[in-house]
């Protein structure tokens, strides 16, 4: 009995989120890499940063290679066709990249503010769990599935999705 209850457990789960219109997620974020205070050269002081990292991507492409010419005689006429090899390469066809972007500091991910973060999520259908206040798997994976469409696939809050939700002051200029 207690083996079809794990079984039917995550089953349900799936049929909850699907009746409620949400998409389910099927699984949790593992903990992104720590906030860095050091950021990019030549970032400002007292500023914390994340940093996503896009891996390289590579494609195996086939070109042929010739290994011997057509031969040709004197009146144009082909005596033989030319020989070809296929040959497979390696090639990078995305670079590595270090994607750096500012967050709010370690300091300022208080439980409530975390909370504000699962409720601003969760209004707009990103996030389903419980509103708790911990910054857990399934509360980064959707920080990742709203920052993903606007060109940022990490699940560590950047400072301008923050201010976006309406979490973080926008600072306005004076004059």
């Amino acid at each position: 009995m207690r083996a079809v209850r794990y079984v039917l457990f995550p089953a349900l789960l799936g049929l909850v989120a699907c009746a409620s219109g949400l998409e389910p997620i099927t699984r949790a974020e593992p903990e992104p890499l720590r906030l860095r205070m050091d950021g990019p050269p030549g970032a400002t002081p007292g500023i914390c940063w994340g940093r996503h990292t896009t891996p390289e991507v590579y494609e195996t492409v086939t070109e042929q290679v010739m290994l011997q010419p057509a031969e040709v005689s004197v009146d144009g006429t082909l005596r033989s066709a030319p020989v070809f090899k296929d040959e497979p390469q390696r090639k990078i066809t995305r670079k590595r990249l270090d994607v750096w972007f500012e967050t709010p500091c370690a300091a300022e991910l208080t439980p409530q503010f975390i909370s504000s973060v699962q409720r601003a999520l969760a209004a707009r259908g990103l996030y389903g769990g419980a509103i708790h206040g911990e910054l857990d798997g399934w509360t980064r994976a959707a920080i990742r599935n709203y920052q993903s469409p606007q060109g940022l696939d990490s699940a560590i809050l950047s400072t301008a999705a923050a201010r976006q939700l309406g979490l973080v002051a926008v600072g306005r200029a004076d004059g």
